[in-house]
């Protein structure tokens, strides 16, 4: 615990010395990353929230438009439904993606347009089974 700063002295020159006693008593010696370069993202322009972002990224979270985000989960599923270990399942995804694309069409959000129309189900089952026949 911290002695109490005495009446009548400086704020930040009370604070100055307490750091400078730190120092002195070698308190800041082994420190993690104590003589390492700074990250990458520190030496640019300061940014309010980049403790937001990096915490975004370490959870790999990310917010992106509703219209960029359902083109990124159209081609995952694309992706999931030719893996997919059944064509059953291949519909399935299929089917899913496809509602959401539809409605989005009939009712954009704001943002950047989606890009995107639905699968052609009958051609992804025809891809999946090509796929599947080179193995």
């Amino acid at each position: 615990m911290t002695e109490r700063k005495p009446p009548g002295v400086d704020f930040e020159s009370w604070v100055d010395k307490q750091i400078r006693d730190a120092e002195a008593r070698g308190e800041f010696d082994q420190l993690p990353g104590a003589g390492e370069p700074l990250p990458r993202d520190m030496e640019s322009a300061y940014d309010e929230l980049w403790w937001v972002k990096r915490k975004m990224a370490r959870e790999g979270f990310s917010v992106l438009p509703p219209t960029l985000a359902l083109r990124k989960e159209a081609e995952d599923a694309l992706e999931a439904a030719l893996a997919a270990p059944s064509e059953r399942i291949v519909r399935k995804i299929i089917g899913e993606i496809n509602d959401k694309v539809r409605a989005m069409m009939f009712k954009p959000p704001p943002g950047p347009p989606l890009g995107k129309k639905p699968y052609d189900v009958e051609d992804v089952v025809r891809q999946w089974r090509e796929r599947r026949a080179d193995r």
